[in-house]
């Protein structure tokens, strides 16, 4: 029987290291943090260039839900191949885009008519967004929140708030966003505890802020993350959108929901944003959506559409090769039920990181829905001083051992595996990553 993981060749090997020299040498910086050279994946299994093979509890940053290279996806992509790859569907028209745009359209919260525009990534579906926000309502400004995370591209970013280097040196992004703080209750904003704090980070938007210096005739758009991603995994509580979109409706303003990294079955529901019984007025997707290729989708109200011509367009939106590999990826979901076994394999995964957050106070906080968990790692559980260094040590030990994560938000570490993983594969994986967390304690001095 093979053995997964298997690290044989202490990584980065001598094939990796040349890669990386290489990379290094001619690839922008960006955000690279651990040394692995991937050659080739299988559902939940990456080997890499030096034969060392990993169990991935990263899916290219919650990209691979249905698997890597699942022979479904990859026999789709190869068929539409020997047809055409691309022939710009603003411009033109084809069956694929279609066909996904119905789809989508009809899984998108809500039973209202629907339409959508595609694009090539998550950041580009929230630009899509942006535009549409400001000309269906002639408002100009944006709400977002703290720590959310909503793309770099220069509209996208200025949304975004996850850390200050995303910010650093880009100033003017898109004028007239507000940021507020998030419903995160391990680390609150006004040091309130829930329930006691009656929402309080919800209800500010409209006791202070639309009271003082934000009048919400002005406001376009609200961007929310069911689950902020980048900024740590941070799962509000189930009242904090449902208050957020009362106030949208009661004001007309637009409310965005940014399913970038959330959607797509992840977390046990199709959309995260089902978890809250709340019905947004615009969809953003992408990342999951393509199983690999890249594809972003703006789903809205049919009655928000631009209503001339050339309002906005693109040049690979409707791409054949994407609208392919996202139509089978749906098929799949569907099909192989992966909603039920994200909601599943999550309740286990859940409960092996709570059995370890009993053993270890290196753990501050356990949260997460579906397969889309995290923890939170902190110096003194009293204090929450933030485990930076001690999180990045994680990282890097578990890539040495076999298994893929990765860091997001202060001092928290995410768990995303394909939700095909077998339970005997998520196991394992846990079982590295308690080794690891019990080591990285031991050497700074946490029993």
């Amino acid at each position: 029987m093979v053995k997964i993981p298997d690290v044989r060749i202490e990584p980065p090997g001598p094939k990796a290291r040349k890669i990386i020299q290489l990379d290094k040498k001619y690839v922008a910086t960006s955000t690279k943090s651990t040394p692995l050279v991937v050659e080739k994946a299988k559902g939940s299994t990456v080997w890499d260039s030096d034969g060392n093979s990993y169990i991935d509890f990263s899916s290219g940053v919650s990209v691979m839900n249905v698997g890597h290279c699942h022979p479904r996806v990859t026999k789709a992509i190869a068929d539409q191949a020997k047809l055409f790859a691309h022939f710009a569907g603003t411009d033109y028209y084809h069956e694929l885009q279609a066909d996904l745009s119905q789809r989508l359209c009809r899984l998108a919260p809500g039973g209202c008519d629907k339409k959508i525009f595609l694009s090539n990534s998550g950041t580009e579906s929230v630009e899509a967004a942006m535009k549409l926000a400001r000309w269906s309502s002639h408002r100009g400004q944006f709400i977002s929140f703290i720590n959310g995370f909503h793309g770099r591209t220069l509209g996208s970013l200025s949304l975004t708030a996850s850390k200050a280097v995303q910010q650093e040196r880009y100033f003017p992004t898109t004028p007239g966003v507000t940021h507020i703080p998030y419903g995160y209750c391990y680390r609150c904003a006004y040091h309130l505890e829930y329930p006691s704090c009656g929402i309080w980070c919800a209800k500010m938007i409209e006791e202070v802020h639309f009271d003082t210096h934000l009048p919400p005739e002005d406001v376009a758009a609200l961007f929310l993350e069911p689950v902020q991603g980048e900024g740590g995994y941070i799962v509000p509580p189930k009242e904090f959108p449902q208050i957020i979109a009362k106030t949208c409706k009661a004001h007309e303003i637009l409310l965005v929901d940014d399913e970038v990294q959330a959607g797509i079955a992840r977390t046990g529901k199709f959309w995260a944003i089902d978890h809250y019984d709340v019905v947004p007025d615009v969809v953003c997707a992408a990342k999951a959506l393509g199983s690999g290729v890249p594809i972003g989708a703006t789903i809205f109200r049919s009655e928000l559409d631009w209503k001339k011509i050339g309002s906005h367009s693109n040049t690979f939106g409707g791409n054949a090769l994407a609208c392919a590999a996202a139509l089978t990826t749906l098929d799949i979901i569907d099909s192989e039920k992966l909603v039920l076994a994200a909601e599943k394999r999550g309740r286990l995964l859940n409960r092996r990181l709570h059995e370890m957050m009993e053993e270890y106070p290196i753990i501050g906080d356990v949260r997460g829905l579906g397969l889309m968990q995290a923890t939170e790692f902190v110096l003194d559980p009293r204090t929450k001083e933030p485990a930076v260094e001690a999180r990045n040590k994680m990282e890097l030990l578990a890539f040495k051992r076999g298994l893929i994560i990765l860091g997001c938000g202060i001092s928290a570490m995410r768990y995303i595996p394909p939700l095909t993983i077998t339970e005997k594969d998520l196991d394992a994986g846990a079982d590295v990553l308690e080794s690891v967390i019990r080591d990285v304690s031991r050497d700074i001095g946490l029993k």
